[in-house]
């Protein structure tokens, strides 16, 4: 019997693909500068946090293939144009779909070493980890559902149940 946190993993991926597809597109129908816009958040506007949630993504997989990824700037702008990074976006979410249907047992029975953004040496394992890589995304993702609605367009229903509904 396969690992269950594989299939689980698997729908997070299918998950993050479709649930940024309707997040770049609500974000799509704003100006540049209302992507931009400061608003009270974390990674200061929309433009901010979704370049965020990318580099967030970047680390961790490069984290799970065995590479070093300082995880230092968080709030770095990674793409200035929309479109670029909407671009960057699709490829990286490609990349975790490839990731996640690469899962297997033993990946899941192992531990990975890496620095934190504070420095901290750690040595978790890998099922925290990969859990922690898809709730990073829900989180920011959420993130900008709040902050679309500061706008005049309406965020798009992220709910797990209904963006995975056939």
């Amino acid at each position: 019997m396969t690992h269950p946190l594989i299939s689980h993993f698997q729908m997070l991926a299918r998950y993050n693909a479709l649930a940024n597809e309707k997040l770049y597109a609500a974000c799509a129908r704003l100006s540049d500068s209302e992507r931009k816009q400061r608003r009270q958040a974390f990674f200061t506007s929309i433009h901010g946090t979704l370049n965020h949630i990318l580099l967030g993504d970047r680390i961790w997989l490069a984290r799970f293939a065995g590479q070093q990824a300082p995880s230092t700037g968080l709030d770095a702008v990674l793409y200035e144009e929309f479109e670029v990074l909407l671009a960057a976006r699709r490829t990286e979410d490609a990349r975790i779909d490839a990731f996640a249907d690469g899962l297997t047992e033993a990946f899941l029975a192992g531990s990975i070493r890496y620095v934190n953004s504070a420095g901290k040496p750690c040595d978790d394992p890998v099922p925290l980890l990969v859990a922690h890589f898809f709730n990073h995304q829900t989180h920011h993702r959420g993130q900008v559902h709040d902050l679309l609605t500061q706008t005049e367009v309406p965020p798009p229903s992220l709910d797990l149940h209904r963006v995975l509904r056939p």
